[in-house]
């Protein structure tokens, strides 16, 4: 009977290491995934009867990249997302969002396009949009109608 107990037992703690390989292995690929959050958002009045802009932060205090691929928004017909190059603005399909870094869209910057109004936002209000990514899920995002001369402190 002893002879028995020895190689169990050693199989039972190869199983065992072996296992725990596997959870740290499963721990790795959880790290490698984006962890989006969003702050920091709003929009000035807009100035013009069919078009506003928006700006926020996305952080990503995850260990992969991520993609900002579009936005969506009941007050728009459009919304665009645009990049700034030099002063030059230009739509783009999509703004990187680093692992353990951030997407800062700002006044001069990159920043969302609200196109062909439905009506016109007023400060004071909320407007409601949702931000598709390429690997995480959709996010609903309430944006504050802040004055068409509003600077906030953060910068952007």
């Amino acid at each position: 009977m002893r002879r028995r107990i020895g190689p169990a037992l050693v199989i039972a703690g190869t199983l065992a290491l072996a296992g725990c390989g596997s959870s740290d292995s499963g721990r790795d690929s959880g790290s490698g995934k984006a962890e989006l959050s969003v702050g920091s958002a709003y929009m000035p009045q807009p100035v013009s009867d069919d078009m506003a802009a928006g700006f926020l932060t996305v952080t990503n205090k995850g260990g992969a990249d991520d993609e900002l691929t579009s936005v969506t928004s009941g007050i728009a017909g459009q919304v665009t997302v645009h990049d700034t190059v030099d002063g030059t603005m230009r739509e783009v399909k999509s703004l990187k969002i680093p692992a353990g870094g951030r997407l800062e869209l700002r006044s001069g910057g990159d920043h969302l396009m609200f196109e062909q109004l439905k009506s016109k936002p007023k400060e004071g209000q909320t407007v409601s949009v949702e931000l598709h990514f390429a690997h995480s899920a959709p996010m609903e995002v309430e944006m504050p109608v802040k004055p068409a001369t509003y600077t906030p402190k953060t910068g952007h």
